[in-house]
């Protein structure tokens, strides 16, 4: 196991953000901020289901063509409303993803009637809105919240659950490159970054870490990704 080197100071940690990134100020102004608990209560579920599908369309491709094409996308499928979306017969679905307006990918193009479905469902067993739903779920298991999408959702395993989170304001840190070498190199992995150990051991990380500083997780993330590998001055990760 690699050797640990303070891995649960804050501390340690803002103090080389810092160095790197041009002093406290300079950090603090990078920061992202999450959405209030109301505010992501509030949001609707065509807003969840569109930016899933966003993440689902930019994985391993190019974000800026699929930002270009949005307008298209949101048009296409009627703002991402859910009841229409699941009355939508497969014919239909086919020919709509055959449009040269949006980014011809079948398989991809599937994901957002699934994941409709999937808040439907979630809305349905739970009771509440999937605003709701995504609002009151624990800031200290969000890997927990990461598990339940990609295992009622469609294609949003890995990052992209993770980052369309992060979009929409939910409270979360990100598994970046430059995240997970710290991880390594502080001895708070050592396998799969995934895996069940890993990601556990990851939560419990930032868990510490935010109560020793009181930040949001998103902010921890960022400070963690400035301390370490090649972000310095005047690069964000």
């Amino acid at each position: 196991m690699p050797k640990q080197l303070n891995p649960l100071s804050f501390e340690v940690i803002y103090g080389l953000a810092c160095e790197r990134k041009g002093g406290a100020a300079a950090v603090d102004a990078l920061l992202p901020k999450p959405s209030s608990k109301a505010k992501l209560r509030k949001l609707s579920s065509d807003r969840y289901l569109a930016e899933f599908t966003r993440k689902v369309f930019q994985s391993g491709f190019v974000w800026r063509v699929v930002n270009q094409k949005w307008d298209n996308f949101e048009e296409l499928f009627w703002g991402f409303d859910i009841e229409r979306l699941l009355m939508m017969p497969d014919e239909m679905l086919e020919r709509k993803a055959k449009d040269p307006a949006i980014i011809r990918n079948f398989t991809k193009v599937k994901t957002i009637r699934e994941n409709a479905a999937m808040i439907a469902e979630t809305e349905r067993c739970e009771g509440k809105s999937f605003g709701q739903f995504i609002a009151e779920w624990p800031t200290d298991d969000v890997i927990g919240l990461w598990s339940y999408l990609k295992k009622h959702g469609h294609r949003l395993g890995g990052n992209t659950g993770p980052y369309a989170l992060r979009t929409l304001g939910v409270d979360s840190f990100l598994l970046t490159q430059d995240v997970e070498g710290f991880l390594r190199n502080r001895g708070v992995i050592d396998g799969g970054v995934s895996s069940k150990k890993s990601l556990q051991a990851t939560q419990e990380f930032f868990n510490e870490l935010q109560s020793q500083s009181g930040r949001s997780l998103s902010a921890l993330s960022r400070i963690v990704s400035f301390s370490y590998g090649q972000n310095v001055v005047g690069i964000q990760r």
